[in-house]
């Protein structure tokens, strides 16, 4: 499991979706707290190719990582710069199921406070965009 969550984390802070895509299982689930909404595999990759667009030395500290009979917990701090706006802190939990060998699902708690100008930032790309 700990290759699986290393290869993961990596390739999020990479920006590598053609890793991303080899390590999710084609009909994995990814729902976030903040809306409470689930995510196809597509629908997550954009975030995550525009997050590692948007975001400066994106990393992971402080990871507490867990193996579970399913997969694996982590927690940890998401940290980066974010152009126009500084440094971000991002505390939170993911909880990952993975079946052979594939991530088939993954619950992620985030602090909302902190992501807050992620979702400002996305949303004057959108407004720019018009």
């Amino acid at each position: 499991m700990n290759d699986i969550a290393d290869r993961f984390f990596t390739a999020v802070s990479r920006g590598d979706e053609a890793a991303l895509t080899d390590l999710y299982a084609p009909d994995a689930q990814i729902w976030h707290n903040d809306d409470g909404l689930e995510q196809t595999v597509a629908e997550n990759l954009r975030v995550l190719r525009w997050l590692s667009r948007t975001l400066e030395n994106l990393r992971y500290e402080e990871i507490r990582r867990y193996e579970l009979p399913d997969g694996f917990a982590q927690q940890h701090v998401l940290r980066a710069e974010l152009p126009g706006h500084g440094r971000i802190e991002v505390p939170a939990s993911l909880f990952v199921k993975v079946n052979d060998g594939q991530i088939t699902r993954i619950d992620e708690y985030a602090d909302s406070a902190a992501t807050q100008p992620l979702y400002e930032k996305a949303a004057n790309d959108r407004e720019n965009r018009r």
